[in-house]
């Protein structure tokens, strides 16, 4: 317990600097990701009022509903752009600079979508949900790079994992404030569509009074001076010898290497496990079935006869239930492990969805079934916050060295807002075609997954970045002992 007060005392500036990035950050993605569930029906109606200003006819049924699918999608496509220049924008202009960019492209798409129904424009709402998804493809990669090359070892973890729980409180926040007593009106859906610019002009704010990530400054820019500054005021430490010795041994191994791209990343032998753990159970969390479960549960609350208005109260709890499992999780990450956790989270998500897809199949037979129904619903969310959602942020940043890291965030970020696109369009057409069924694509994925973390991919925690290297190189090059040791000092890179 002392030690624990000690740490929150010594690293409050550290502390701080986490919030900041939080609520610029992942707190403002969860809240994009929760709000248009409540206003579909108005700006669907707003944007048949338009048609008919412009074309004195009302706009057809099937073109209301194109238009609305685009305004829902274009963020994903926009998150895509924006994780694809997560990877040079944060090396070239460092991690604090880039976030500063970010958050006026945030500002930018409040202002355009508060201003919508003023110019009478559906346009400017496909705009700003493309600027949104931007701004989040970008902001997600670059505050856990931020925050990994912050964090002392023995606290990275936990501190990663903080953009999950700024995830959850967004979400929960954006389901409450879309509730139709507060802002999921007819007059006040275009302030919930630009309640995200606020977060924004937070950290705009407050962002210039912290110092640039310490790693970027000693590794990619050689500042060694300016690294311990940076480390000294946010650690409030005068002995960081182990700290600056790891960095140093870094550094060492990528002397001479400039930073990688994403198809160095790609066909690099040296970091070929390390592409495989980021790209099938880390970036892949998007195909464990969380999002089609979210689709698919309000279904089944009517299945169970739950009224039309009560639905977004049990929406809001079921974001509740995400964020107190991934809070459980931020206690366990640093002791149980991140390979634990989202291995045997995997693994447990599969069984539950399992006995889901007899149950949903089952469901006419006894009148209780939808309420069972509901409460394996809440399971696999709740394993899913305890496990795969949190670690999958954590995990990027122990697994390659800075040269590589942004590179892995670029394919990080386009896994995941990909497959994001892809359930987002095609789910439905799934679920029509093989009903209840669907979910055997995610137990498949789950299972998969679980065996893949159990059995090839070593632990991290309370690892140094040196060390993992070292742990992924008796992969990369099994039965290459001399190949192995070369590659600790960074003198192999290619096939």
């Amino acid at each position: 317990m002392k030690d624990t007060l000690k740490e929150l005392v010594q690293y409050w500036r550290l502390y701080l600097l986490m919030l900041v990035l939080g609520i610029g950050g992942s707190f403002q993605y969860g809240i994009q990701v929760s709000i248009m569930a409540s206003p579909a029906q108005h700006i669907q109606g707003f944007v048949n009022q338009t048609w008919l200003g412009r074309y004195e006819v009302p706009v057809e049924d099937s073109t209301n509903m194109l238009i609305w699918s685009f305004i829902v999608s274009v963020f994903s496509l926009g998150g895509w752009l924006g994780a694809i220049h997560s990877g040079s924008l944060p090396a070239v202009h460092g991690r604090k600079k880039a976030l500063l960019f970010n958050n006026v492209v945030a500002i930018v798409a409040a202002l355009v979508m508060v201003f919508s129904p003023m110019a009478k424009s559906f346009e400017m709402i496909l705009l700003g949900r493309f600027l949104y998804g931007y701004n989040a493809g970008l902001g997600l990669s670059v505050n856990l790079m931020y925050l990994g090359e912050s964090s002392p070892k023995k606290m990275r973890g936990f501190m990663s994992l903080t953009c999950s729980i700024f995830i959850g409180l967004g979400k929960i926040l954006g389901q409450i404030l879309g509730i139709r007593e507060l802002l999921g009106r007819d007059d006040m859906w275009p302030f919930l569509l630009g309640l995200c610019g606020l977060p924004a002009v937070l950290q705009l704010l407050a962002l210039p009074f912290f110092p640039e990530a310490p790693r970027y400054l000693y590794i990619d820019k050689g500042d060694t001076e300016g690294c311990k500054r940076a480390l000294q005021w946010l650690w409030q430490e005068d002995d960081l010898k182990l700290e600056l010795d790891d960095m140093d041994k870094e550094r060492e191994s990528s002397q001479g290497l400039k930073t990688k791209t994403v198809l160095d990343v790609l066909r690099s032998r040296c970091v070929r496990w390390q592409t495989l753990a980021l790209v099938f159970p880390c970036a892949g969390v998007q195909f464990c079935g969380i999002n089609a479960l979210y689709f698919y549960c309000f279904d089944i609350f009517r299945e169970a006869g739950v009224a039309e208005d009560k639905m977004q109260y049990l929406s809001i709890g079921i974001g509740a239930t995400e964020l107190i499992a991934v809070s459980f999780c931020s206690l366990l990450i640093d002791r149980a492990g991140r390979k634990n956790l989202m291995g045997y989270g995997y693994l447990l998500m599969g069984a539950i969805m399992s006995v889901l897809i007899a149950m949903l199949y089952f469901k006419d037979l006894y009148f209780w079934m939808p309420y069972i129904n509901i409460t394996l619903i809440f399971s696999v969310i709740c394993v899913y916050g305890l496990g795969p959602c949190g670690v999958a942020m954590a995990l990027p940043a122990d697994l390659f060295l800075q040269a590589w890291r942004p590179s892995a965030y670029v394919i990080s970020g386009t896994v995941n807002w990909l497959g994001l696109f892809l359930i987002g369009m095609f789910f439905p057409y799934i679920v029509d075609g093989m009903g209840e069924f669907c979910f055997l694509i995610f137990v498949v994925y789950c299972i998969s997954s679980a065996a893949f973390m159990l059995y090839f991919i070593p632990e991290t925690t309370k690892k140094t970045v040196m060390d993992i290297t070292e742990d992924f190189n008796k992969l990369n090059y099994k039965n290459r002992k001399s190949d192995t040791e070369k590659a600790s000092f960074g003198f192999v890179t290619k096939f």
